[in-house]
């Protein structure tokens, strides 16, 4: 039975602070569920009588069985589906020698769980194990974020630490986006690195900018042509990754 007590403890998990007590956030929907069943511990798994019987095999610590009034008292979204799942957070080992030869993301002050979610995805799409956030980027485990990424939560590796003891830690190279860059199809892009997005608004921070070894630019066509003023972040990564990936391309890293 879904008691009003169960509810109130999933609607607790909207709140950062208790996701960081529980080590706990909620995933809804039925693909994004089924697929991170397949990825992490589940704690808590609430869904239909119709759902379980089409996915009898789940396994889960806690396994809760309501109609559809009750997905939707639990629910955090405008439109539930058949099912949703509490997951344990994952605590991966940040450690820079497991950057080396591979290409990681760092996002400095990401501030829209949207972006986010679509950033991680990008991420999981173009094979990036690890993705490096500062202590000010929003939480991954945000509700909103964890919708956008598709699934991608559980298979790439999210860290939060200081970027400043980052950079300090490493001698990979660094490379960010900024106005006065050189523009990113005329540069020689290698297998390695860290690649910095900034935020949505002030872009790379002044601490972070002092450690990218290599400024890339993304034109805008024609060259010089006035229109928008800048990219959406989430747009920026794609382009930049597929750029950096595509050097790759036939390649094994």
């Amino acid at each position: 039975m879904l008691s009003n007590a169960k509810i109130k403890w999933i609607h607790s998990l909207e709140q950062k602070k208790f996701r960081q007590q529980y080590g706990l956030f909620t995933a809804e929907g039925n693909k994004l569920t089924a697929d991170l069943l397949d990825l992490l511990p589940c704690r808590l798994l609430v869904a239909t009588e119709e759902w379980f019987l089409q996915n009898s095999e789940v396994k889960a610590d806690e396994i809760i069985t309501t109609d559809k009034v009750g997905i939707h008292k639990a629910s955090m979204l405008k439109t539930p589906q058949d099912v949703l799942g509490i997951f344990e957070i994952p605590n991966p080992e940040l450690n820079p020698n497991l950057l080396k030869g591979k290409i990681s993301l760092v996002l400095d002050n990401i501030q829209d769980p949207g972006n986010l979610g679509t950033i991680l995805r990008i991420a999981d799409w173009f094979g990036m194990e690890h993705v490096i956030c500062s202590i000010g980027t929003v939480d991954a485990y945000h509700p909103k974020t964890v919708q956008a990424t598709m699934g991608a939560i559980g298979r790439v590796k999210i860290h939060y630490t200081s970027l400043q003891s980052l950079f300090e830690k490493t001698d990979l190279p660094v490379f960010g986006t900024f106005l006065e860059g050189e523009v990113i199809y005329h540069c020689e892009l290698p297998s390695e690195g860290l690649i910095v997005m900034g935020n949505e608004g002030n872009g790379i921070s002044e601490s972070t900018a002092k450690y990218v070894t290599q400024k890339l630019y993304i034109p805008d066509f024609p060259l010089g042509k006035t229109g928008s003023e800048s990219l959406n972040v989430s747009a920026a990564t794609a382009i930049v990754c597929s750029e950096f990936r595509r050097r790759l391309y036939g390649k094994t890293e």
